[in-house]
């Protein structure tokens, strides 16, 4: 997951000296490829490059972590100013690859021949649909992971509840047993104080509460409305009547701790609990977003990332050839399922046969895989950060400040909006 993006008012010095960087100033004979600083994703770009170096005639790829800095943004903005970016990276998300398409950096895959038959036939078009920027589709999804509520069920059974929560009172009640138990805090409500936490808390709910609709239209915001009042009426009412903590850290996990009932997590948490924590592993029931009345399938947001090519690569028709060899391949996308639990951007991971023996061995994982289909990336913006600090502040207000809720977004609302030059 992100945890740092670079401000735009730096992306604008760096851009100043992207002109600069001519395919002529860095011929190799080598095709250059950035992945996730993550040994898992490391492990499968690699044994995926090898495959592909070992087949006579393939232009040979080097792959690499990307680069330290202090953050994969940086890294890759670094290079662009400097003419040392590779030809292809993984590892964007959609409010970095707006930035980078804004700045021409960026090659539009849906100009390139095969581009349709590969979408169709990796079964991709709804994510494609998604990524979309202005117009142009400068991303190849690679997963999407939907946010989801895991609850413990052990917990949820010595109060009597049978079922995981889907609605606001649901919880309220719950948390009104949960104190009367000798509990205290019943959910993880928000997922913590930085701008990129939003996206596992205010985001989602939106979301579900909305239909699916944007927070953020044509560079405006479009949170404050009904939807966007009843998610932060939630979130106000569970700090309020102390059923939550601002204060939960990622160190000490609370769902773990038995500190709480219910917790947004994501399919990447499975590998980490199956190792340090199974015995909690096998108690963890997932749930939906929540909504007021408790929609039988609500909408919710994608962590997702997505691999570019830059345009100044040389090497475009070779770079695009191997991309279209992994990504036409599905046994690349059950092996990227098996290694990172975080599901591939396909809309057939439920009925195609190739997925079931990973989907058979981990129930957990499946009912996760069952909302990607109504999982949304954030906002392409290239105001990510402005947008979800005011989001942060938002719902300080509402906690902090006793700021009602609909004071707190008409705020957030008219700040983004000035941001963003609305």
């Amino acid at each position: 997951m992100l945890s740092k993006l670079l401000m735009p008012v730096i992306f604008t010095g760096a851009a100043l000296f992207l002109s600069g960087c001519g395919p002529e100033e860095k011929q190799t004979s080598t095709l250059k490829m950035w992945v996730a600083p993550n040994i898992t994703q490391e492990t499968f770009w690699g044994a995926v490059i090898r495959d592909w170096n070992a087949i006579p005639g393939n232009p040979k790829i080097e792959f690499t972590a990307i680069p330290v800095a202090g953050s994969s943004e940086e890294a890759i903005m670094n290079a662009l100013a400097s003419g040392t970016e590779p030809d292809i990276s993984t590892n964007i998300f959609i409010g970095f690859a707006t930035q980078l398409a804004g700045l021409g950096q960026l090659t539009d895959f849906s100009t390139l021949e095969g581009y349709d038959a590969l979408v169709n036939a990796r079964k991709m078009k709804p994510f494609i649909d998604a990524w979309e920027i202005n117009g142009e589709n400068n991303v190849i999804p690679i997963y999407v992971s939907p946010i989801v509520y895991w609850w413990r069920g052990d917990l949820l059974e010595k109060l009597g509840v049978d079922r995981v929560p889907v609605t606001y009172q649901e919880v309220y009640s719950l948390s009104e047993k949960n104190v009367a138990a000798g509990g205290r805090y019943s959910m993880q409500v928000t997922a913590g104080k930085n701008w990129w936490d939003r996206w596992f808390d205010f985001v989602p709910l939106y979301y579900a509460a909305s239909g699916n609709k944007p927070y953020l239209k044509n560079d405006r915001a479009e949170f404050n409305n009904p939807a966007g009042l009843e998610v932060l009426t939630f979130i106000q009412k569970m700090f309020l009547n102390k059923w939550s903590s601002y204060d939960f850290t990622a160190a000490d996990d609370p769902l773990v701790t038995s500190d709480v009932i219910g917790a947004v997590r994501g399919p990447w948490d499975i590998t980490r609990y199956r190792e340090q924590y199974p015995d909690i592993l096998k108690t963890i029931r997932i749930g939906p977003m929540l909504t007021a009345a408790g929609s039988a399938a609500p909408a919710t947001m994608a962590d997702s990332k997505g691999l570019v090519l830059f345009n100044s690569s040389d090497k475009k028709e070779e770079a695009w050839k191997f991309i279209q060899w992994v990504y036409s391949n599905p046994k690349y996308d059950v092996k990227w399922l098996e290694l990172t639990n975080m599901p591939p951007a396909r809309e057939d991971l439920l009925t195609n046969p190739l997925f079931s023996g990973y989907l058979n061995n981990n129930p957990l994982a499946k009912e996760i895989i069952s909302y990607v289909n109504r999982a949304t990336p954030p906002a392409a913006t290239t105001r990510t950060i402005d947008v979800q600090r005011s989001m942060t502040q938002m719902i300080e207000r509402t906690i902090f400040e006793n700021r009602s809720p609909a004071q707190a977004l008409q705020t957030s609302a008219d700040d983004i909006n000035y941001t963003l030059g609305k």
